[in-house]
């Protein structure tokens, strides 16, 4: 049986403006989908936030555009659409496999949200239930003490990206207003008050019932300081002629609507695409919020199995685990999903660029079975970053990162490689350090370096950096102890010019970026 989705408004800001229905729902559901802005935060999931449980799933349905510009063939409208078709068919999977879905809408979902466009392109498909939420215009009447409207007055509710010569009309043929949408719009729509004669009775809310909670007279408002999330309100002049009344709160409750399933599931048409991407050393606080928006969109991921570990399990996704040992293989099936139009992401730990699956992806996307197979790579935090960033900045001169696997290049070439680096005094990020296979290589490499560094050259032994198991140690080259090391550490040998402070409890490892002087 089809899952059910759930349009749940959590109100304007505060969590405690959501309706008990709304937390019950949220608290209750397998799924929680919300809409996010590039930068991978979410408004509404923040409201929501005090009534996850914190093991449901995760749909975060990120715009690909806002507000900047984009190459998309069919302009910013074409990506638009194109975002929430394949939005609403990541939500469909769910519905189809018989998984209630809650999709979070800031305010209300029928007024003015993303929410209604899910509504539009699933309601054909599946059954939906639409809960209420108090809108922006409730909160900042609230938010000001005023009410805008009395006995037979009007209001109108116009969003603030009308042409400034039609918001004046209707600001002028109406008793109360609310104008939504200011940020860029503002200086038109204060020019629109002004033009409707209305200017000296406008009020301005930002943020309403937030801890940024802002009110004022809108004539005085500067506007480079308007946010999206602000609104201009005309109260009624019945309403207006009454002593301003205490801010309050606002509460909505109303059945819900219910639609029924007819029309089956669309077909995904066309290529699909690979990106590739990098988890950094640990958790999900490393993500950056293009690589959390581009687990959220795939269908398939594709990567070894560990690191696959590290994405959150969604039962949308299919996972396609496999040995580290089998990279070309890994990339063919990848590109071959995508070739039948699914999206996949292929998954590394750290930086994807960086001794990890972007050239092994590339490398096989390069023959011309897959020429026509979109690939995208898309950067993450490096362990050496994560490391160097945990003791100072060892790396903040020029510097080498090297591999000593011999798995795919001759160990000859590590040591000329690692003499070549030692000769030109960088400091050096060494990568697969010691495996079960081949615990030789570390002391082999330290003696190497011996040659041609201080026995007291800084060393960094790393492990798990930013994990439960975080481990950072701060020795010399001579005493590096390769017993110390596993294919979990990173280990960063200085240069010359790197140094060892002890400040209070703690030693920090830096390199000057001047040199020589």
């Amino acid at each position: 049986m089809p899952g059910t989705l759930y349009g749940v408004g959590v109100g304007p800001g505060d969590p405690e403006l959501v309706t008990v229905k709304a937390a019950r729902l949220i608290g209750a559901a397998e799924v929680v989908a919300y809409h996010a802005a590039r930068h991978g935060r979410s408004i509404a999931r923040r409201i929501a936030e005090p009534y996850l449980r914190g093991d449901q799933i995760e749909e975060a349905l990120v715009y690909p555009v806002t507000t900047e510009t984009t190459d998309h063939p069919g302009g910013y409208q074409g990506a638009i659409d194109e975002f929430y078709a394949a939005a609403a068919e990541r939500l469909a999977a769910h519905l189809d496999a018989g998984r209630d879905v809650v999709l979070l809408a800031e305010g209300d979902p029928l007024f003015y949200g993303s929410y209604m466009h899910m509504h539009k392109r699933l309601t054909p498909r599946f059954r939906a239930v639409v809960v209420p939420g108090v809108t922006s215009v409730s909160a900042a009447s609230a938010a000001l003490g005023r009410p805008l409207v009395e006995r037979d007055e009007v209001l109108t509710v116009l969003p603030g990206t009308l042409p400034r010569d039609e918001l004046a009309r209707r600001l002028a043929a109406t008793d109360s207003a609310a104008v939504l949408k200011l940020g860029r719009t503002f200086d038109d729509v204060r020019g629109a008050l002004a033009d409707a004669g209305r200017l000296a009775d406008a009020l301005y809310v930002e943020r309403a019932t937030t801890d940024g909670q802002r009110t004022a007279d809108l004539a005085d408002v500067d506007p480079a300081e308007v946010p999206y999330f602000s609104i201009a309100l005309v109260p009624g002049r019945v309403a207006s002629s009454l002593p301003p009344g205490r801010p309050g709160e606002v509460v909505a409750a109303a059945e819900p609507a219910v639609v029924a399933a007819t029309e089956p599931a669309a077909e995904p048409a066309g290529f699909g695409e690979v990106v590739v991407v990098g988890t950094g050393p640990a958790g999900r606080d490393w993500l950056t919020p293009q690589t959390a928006a581009a687990l959220a969109e795939a269908d398939d991921l594709v990567g070894y199995g560990p690191y696959l570990d590290r994405v959150a399990p969604n039962p949308r996704q299919t996972r396609h685990a496999s040995d580290n040992r089998v990279e070309a293989e890994r990339a063919a099936l990848a590109l071959d999903l995508a070739a039948a139009g699914r999206r996949v992401a292929v998954v590394s730990a750290g930086d994807p660029g960086v001794f990890a699956m972007a050239a092994a992806v590339l490398e096989v996307a390069s023959g011309p079975k897959y020429s026509d197979v979109p690939v995208r790579v898309l950067p993450g935090m490096s362990a050496a970053q994560a490391v160097a960033a945990a003791v100072g900045a060892p790396l903040g001169h020029d510097h080498a990162l090297i591999s000593l696997s011999d798995r795919l290049k001759p160990w000859e070439v590590v040591t000329e490689r690692l003499v070549a680096a030692a000769r030109a005094d960088l400091v050096i990020a060494i990568y697969n350090p010691r495996s079960k296979a081949r615990p030789w290589q570390l002391g082999a490499a330290r003696d190497v370096l011996l040659e041609h560094r201080a026995a007291d050259t800084p060393v960094v032994l790393g492990r798990d950096v930013g994990g439960a198991g975080e481990r950072i140690v701060v020795t010399t080259l001579a005493a590096l102890d390769p017993a110390d090391v596993d294919m979990r550490t990173l280990v960063i040998v200085g240069s010359s010019a790197t140094r060892v402070v002890h400040r209070g409890a703690g030693t920090t490892v830096f390199t000057p970026r001047h040199y020589g002087r």
